[in-house]
């Protein structure tokens, strides 16, 4: 087994004898925005296995950041873990959409505020075990209040904080939703100037 040192992750070929090849693929459910699939894959030693996943259109998060240092939050709640949870501004992407378009679409019809620039930071892989999901997340700046809209049937408030309690309630479980803790993390890095920002997009 080699160490991680002596593979070159740049190679194509240093995945070849990881990767699982699709024989077959069923589509068991399909809802609004959800697709549930069952798969058969031929693994890398030949053999077949079976795996059950969720297709997602994908999302955006945005970090709304305040002149004053603070950041705006959600409390909403969330169905199937029966839970208000603490989060920040978020939604999945409507069809042909674009990430920034959407980041902004979903902050200004949750929270009612507009941004002058958003800078991108990343984009995650929140369940990587059963869903094709990823979440880019952005930055924003230059807020700007006014009125919401939210969809029929969303319920959610608002509410700002400084960002060493929002990292307490990381550090105590208060926060518990993955993207937000991923979310807050990069936030203090690029707030403590460990980690650059990047270019500034206007939409």
């Amino acid at each position: 087994m080699p160490d991680l040192h002596q593979v070159n992750l740049a190679d194509p070929e240093a995945d070849k004898g990881l990767i699982e090849i699709q024989t077959s693929s069923v589509t068991v459910y399909t809802g609004n925005f959800l697709t549930v699939k069952r798969d058969t894959v031929r693994l890398p030693d030949a053999k077949s296995a079976t795996r059950e996943y969720i297709e997602h259109p994908g999302a955006v998060m945005i970090i709304p950041l305040f002149d004053d240092g603070r950041v705006l939050l959600e409390r909403q709640y969330r169905y199937p873990i029966a839970q208000v949870m603490i989060e920040f501004p978020a939604g999945k992407l409507d069809p042909d959409e674009g990430a920034l378009a959407c980041g902004a679409r979903e902050l200004r019809e949750e929270t009612g505020y507009t941004a002058r620039e958003f800078v991108f930071i990343t984009r995650i892989h929140p369940v990587i075990s059963y869903s094709t999901e990823i979440i880019d997340i952005y930055l924003a700046r230059g807020l700007t209040a006014g009125p919401s809209d939210l969809d029929d049937g969303e319920f959610l408030e608002t509410f700002k904080v400084e960002v060493r309690t929002l990292l307490d309630w990381v550090r105590s479980g208060k926060v518990s939703y993955v993207k937000t803790i991923i979310g807050t993390f990069w936030l203090e890095k690029l707030l403590s100037g460990s980690w650059g920002l990047g270019p500034i997009l206007t939409v």
